[in-house]
């Protein structure tokens, strides 16, 4: 345990979370998404785990991650398969966390199951959660941390 740093945070989840730059992708995935298979791509190669549901996951992140404010997509879910505007309870549940950590709302944008999965190759790691609800995979693109104000 360390003193202002989430508890859920693993030491793993810490080293990839600080070795990460600008415009690197995170992907916050369920139970089902084929997280290990998809995380061996990533760069950094191997899976990390953290058993807890998405949404708390999602606030211990982004307790220490600022999301980029340079793309408008710097949050984005998994669509619904054959309800793409349909946002189910896990993906609401996450939107606020988002809008909580950054103080506003954020656009939560959709992506496609297939295009999320190719996005997510492209990541630089995966963590699977405990999320047992459908759709609960998310990315968000690692922003800035400006310098201190003098």
């Amino acid at each position: 345990m360390l003193k202002g740093i989430n508890p859920l945070l693993n030491a793993d989840v810490l080293h990839a979370l600080r070795a990460m730059g600008h415009g690197d992708d995170l992907i916050i995935a369920d139970t089902n998404f084929p997280a290990d298979s998809v995380a061996r791509q990533t760069a950094l190669g191997r899976l990390l785990r953290i058993d807890a549901p998405a949404a708390a996951v999602v606030e211990a992140v982004l307790s220490l991650y600022p999301l980029d404010t340079f793309v408008d997509d710097a949050a984005a879910r998994m669509e619904v398969v054959g309800a793409p505007a349909e946002i189910p309870l896990v993906q609401q549940e996450v939107q606020k966390k988002i809008d909580a950590a950054e103080g506003r709302a954020w656009p939560l944008k959709p992506v496609e199951r297939y295009a999320f999965y190719e996005r997510a190759k492209q990541a630089y790691c995966v963590i699977q959660t405990g999320e047992r609800r459908f759709y609960g995979c998310f990315a968000l693109r690692k922003g800035v941390i400006p310098p201190d104000a003098a």
